[in-house]
């Protein structure tokens, strides 16, 4: 028998694809287990811990599909967190938590921080173009307007 990665189900060897999820490999059920994914019919016992969290949900996303690509069990989980905890604890609290099974733990966390240390780098990268930009337009205006 064959196995879903993504979703565990269960195939004949003859079948090629999953009918749910056909970007999803097919293995056999040693290599389920040693991934620690359940089977159909076992109780899911994987344990999940936080490797880290995302101020916005584009990042949670970001974050989630960089250790899917690398068969790492992922799933990110809103917070509930809002304004009321400004005003409350005086901090806003990141709005989404990044949960791995826990034998991935190490592993997600080096990705996750080389993740956010090209992130920053790109977004210190746009932040300079962008006062490039200003300081160029603003000494392309003759004094006393246009």
């Amino acid at each position: 028998m064959k196995y879903c990665m993504q979703c565990g189900s269960e195939y004949q060897d003859g079948v090629v694809r999953c009918a749910d999820c056909p970007d999803s490999a097919l293995v056999d059920a040693e290599t389920m287990s040693q991934r620690h994914i359940p089977l159909p019919g076992e109780s899911d016992t994987r344990k999940f811990a936080r490797v880290a969290t995302a101020e916005d949900q584009f990042t949670a996303e970001d974050y989630v599909r960089l250790l899917e690509l690398k068969g790492i069990p992922v799933f990110a989980q809103p917070r509930r967190a809002g304004v009321v905890d400004v005003l409350t604890t005086g901090a806003l609290e990141s709005w989404w938590d990044i949960m791995v099974g826990e034998e991935h733990l190490a592993q997600a966390a080096q990705l996750i921080s080389l993740e956010k240390r090209q992130l920053d780098a790109t977004s210190a990268e746009a932040a300079r173009a962008a006062e490039e930009e200003e300081l160029e337009t603003e000494s392309a205006v003759p004094p006393g307007g246009p």
